[in-house]
């Protein structure tokens, strides 16, 4: 005797083949709610495919069973039951060139911000790609500046690698994406061959509309948006356009790379992502494990991470660095999906709330952040003089905690204090205030060499800022010299800036003076 689930099927397929088109392979919706299709019928279908509803919108796979595909809508429409579901045979597609830049899009490649849709010739690529092999992999030999003096010095970025910014929410991660974008549209303006500029790709998941709007009005301000492409999928957007938007992003950032240029994506963030994947998992009744997130959110990220790379002379040299967003609640970096992408990716820069309330910004933790890669793509200038500066800032950091129990200190100890309050004075760094390698490494030689021994700590930033000025007004001499001993700490390139110290320093006398009146 049959139950009645074996009727329904017999039913289905009865319907199926008297009602078969002979053209679409197809199958028949048995249940939809909250932006999910439960259907019948899709024999051949495969992960994350491509389907139509008869009654239009569109879905991808997420769910594979024995007799039935979980599909999730990306139209969120009325979908009723006993319509039909037709296959593409593809993975959706999104648009992807130069003619993105500039634009703000929607996961699905529509144009957000009022201006002309794309051509309908325009080209295409799949949001899923296949992240590039082994073999077309080249180890990370180029530097991404940020302008950013603690990030590009203590926990540099090379092209292709993948550095996480952890952190509370509030701490500035934004912020640091945000002034890594400006920074490469400054150098893209100084560089006349497209081909060595980096294109960059913001991807907003969950966020407000209105802080989306600030975030491209901001880009527009510094002349970024010409460089830029902003993926958006915001708050009231369903889980499946948040689910989409980092591979969205990622395309679009592959375009570049793939034709021999360098792009670098920001994922905003992918702890929203997971969330999003979470929600829709849980409807498919995909089973559940630590904090409720399915599985495979491991994989999820994995194969979106690994598409960022430094290719081959062989494949064309291009790059694609990713940045990818993680909040933390309450510091707490051991949670599941935190653990998680601090193991698939090159490093992490990890912002902590209590120097940001203390007024160290960016409050960067250069104790818990670091670069597996990017230190091999730095210049010998300034690896040469961080390393001086982390090493001191390690031994300030740890004498400080003890020297509050201790009344008296010897000298040595004392100078190491002094020398630590002044370094982290120095680092500290105002918001889109950015540094080129020139400025970096003067100002790092400035504390490492003791220029700045004799300057009280609370004048350290106005020391700093006035010889970023002096910096700027002697440019061209400065970057020549520099050049000319090839970015390497050289006894000629020590004993010139040296000198350029000991001249600024005179000129900077009186200004400390009429601060010390005021």
């Amino acid at each position: 005797m049959l139950d009645l689930k074996q009727i329904i099927q017999a039913k289905i397929s009865q319907l199926i083949h008297e009602n078969s088109e002979g053209i679409h392979e197809y199958g028949i919706v048995v249940k939809a709610f909250d932006g999910i299709a439960i259907v019948y019928g899709l024999l051949d279908v495969g992960m994350s495919e491509h389907v139509t509803f008869q009654d239009g919108g569109s879905g991808i796979v997420l769910s594979l069973e024995d007799d039935v595909v979980g599909i999730a809508m990306i139209d969120v429409l009325t979908v009723r039951e006993g319509a039909k579901v037709y296959r593409t045979k593809q993975v959706l597609q999104i648009p992807v060139g130069m003619e993105l830049l500039g634009r703000i899009v929607d996961p699905l490649g529509n144009v957000l911000d009022g201006l002309e849709p794309f051509p309908h010739d325009i080209k295409r690529s799949n949001i899923e790609q296949s992240a590039p092999d082994i073999m077309s992999r080249k180890s990370v030999s180029e530097p991404l500046q940020t302008g950013i003096q603690v990030i590009d010095g203590l926990i540099p970025i090379g092209r292709g690698q993948r550095e996480l910014i952890i952190g509370d929410k509030q701490t500035g991660k934004t912020t640091i994406a945000i002034d890594a974008i400006i920074r490469q549209a400054k150098i893209n303006s100084e560089i006349k061959n497209k081909a060595d500029r980096v294109y960059c790709v913001y991807v907003a998941i969950g966020q407000k509309r209105s802080s989306i709007a600030k975030i491209a009005q901001l880009l527009k301000k510094h002349d970024a948006m010409d460089y830029t492409v902003i993926v958006a999928a915001s708050a009231s957007e369903s889980p499946t356009l948040k689910f989409l938007a980092p591979y969205s992003g990622s395309s679009i950032g592959e375009f570049f790379r793939d034709n021999k240029m360098h792009a670098l994506v920001v994922y905003d963030d992918l702890s929203k992502h997971a969330v999003a994947y979470r929600e829709l998992s849980l409807l498919l009744k995909k089973p559940s494990g630590r904090e409720a997130y399915p599985g495979d959110v491991f994989y999820i990220h994995s194969r979106l991470l690994e598409r960022a790379a430094k290719l081959s002379e062989q494949k064309g040299g291009g790059s694609l660095t990713a940045l990818p967003i993680i909040e933390t609640q309450g510091g707490d970096v051991s949670a599941y999906v935190p653990t998680n992408v601090i193991s698939i990716t090159d490093g992490q820069i990890f912002l902590e709330s209590e120097l940001f309330y203390n007024g160290v910004r960016p409050a960067v933790n250069v104790g818990l952040s670091v670069s597996r890669v990017g230190s091999a793509a730095q210049l010998d200038v300034i690896k040469k003089l961080t390393g001086i500066v982390r090493l001191e800032l390690a031994q300030y950091r740890e004498i400080e905690s003890f020297s509050q129990f201790s009344m008296e200190l010897d000298k040595a100890t004392t100078a190491l204090l002094e020398r630590g309050k002044r370094t982290v004075e120095m680092l500290k760094q105002d918001q889109h205030q950015l540094y080129g390698t020139e400025e970096q490494a003067i100002l790092m030689f400035s504390i490492v060499r003791g220029h700045c021994d004799d300057i009280p700590v609370q004048y350290i930033q106005l020391f700093k800022t006035k010889l970023v000025e002096y910096i700027r007004e002697n440019g061209d001499s400065i970057s020549s010299e520099f050049s000319a001993n090839s970015y390497k700490l050289t006894a000629a390139l020590e004993e010139f800036t040296s000198a350029l110290l000991v001249k600024f320093k005179r000129s900077f006398s009186d200004v400390l003076r009429a601060a010390r009146e005021v």
